[in-house]
């Protein structure tokens, strides 16, 4: 199994539904045999250049540990869900489990 980072960013009006779309998306993940190895909430942020006619929206990271074939259902997911405004998925060499620089920086505030 290879190792993925995955960042989400999604319609500022779904984020109370952030957390079904993690367990769902975790549970697609663990379902084959896979792990999730780190997820973060980073919030509602500004967005560097409007989507859709959209200012801010929600973010999310996750990083997991699957197959292939579990990589393409997660994309199909991705893609065919309104509430993701875009998606971005890296194939990492290793597991990454500290938090990000986004969550160190929200522990100083």
């Amino acid at each position: 199994m290879r190792h993925y980072e995955i960042t989400l960013i999604v319609h500022p009006d779904q984020s109370s539904q952030v957390g079904t779309m993690i367990d769902k998306y975790k549970e697609i993940i663990t379902a084959d045999g896979g792990n999730v190895h780190r997820e973060e909430d980073w919030g509602r942020k500004h967005l560097a250049y409007p989507i859709k006619k959209i200012y801010k929206a929600h973010y999310l990271m996750m990083n997991i540990e699957c197959n292939q074939e579990t990589l393409d259902k997660l994309n199909y997911n991705f893609r065919f869900n309104d509430a993701i405004l875009r998606n971005l998925i890296i194939s990492r060499k290793e597991a990454i489990t500290e938090p990000s620089i986004m969550m160190a920086n929200k522990d100083k505030n």
